[in-house]
C-alpha cells in the first residue's frame, strides 16, 4: 500500500507563490512518475504537472508553463510543486499522484490552494 501526504496549500494573493510537497511512503512499489492534478469547484479534475522519477523529465499543462515548476527528491520519495505568479483561476484542490511501474495509480487526500484577486 502506498500513502501520499501533501502539504503546503493555503491562501495567497494573486501574483504570490506557494510550494506544495507530497511525500510517498509504503511498501512494495516502484515509482514511475509523480505529479499533480487539480480540481476547481464545479469542474473535473485536470492534469497539472508530472515528473519521471528516473529521468527527471517534466511535463506541464499549458496554463501553468513558465509559472509552475515540479521537482523531486528521490531520497525522500517527495515531489514538489513550486507555484509562482498565481492567478485566481489556479484556485483548486491539488492532488498528488503517484504512478507505479505496474501502472497502478495512487492519490493523496488533496490540499486546498486559494488565490484571491
Amino acid at each position: 500500500q502506498v500513502r501520499l501526504v501533501e502539504s503546503g496549500g493555503g491562501l495567497v494573493q494573486a501574483g504570490g507563490s506557494l510550494r506544495l510537497s507530497c511525500a510517498a511512503s509504503g511498501r512494495s512499489f516502484i515509482t514511475y512518475t509523480m505529479g499533480w492534478h487539480r480540481q476547481a469547484p464545479g469542474k473535473e479534475r485536470e492534469f497539472v504537472a508530472t515528473i519521471n522519477w528516473n529521468s527527471g523529465s517534466t511535463y506541464y499543462t499549458d496554463s501553468v508553463k513558465g509559472r509552475f515548476s515540479i521537482s523531486r527528491d528521490n531520497a525522500k520519495n517527495t515531489v514538489y510543486l513550486q507555484m509562482n505568479s498565481l492567478k485566481p483561476e489556479d484556485t483548486a484542490i491539488y492532488y498528488c499522484n503517484l504512478r507505479a511501474w505496474d501502472s497502478r495509480d495512487y492519490w493523496g487526500q488533496g490540499t486546498q490552494v486559494t488565490v484571491s484577486s
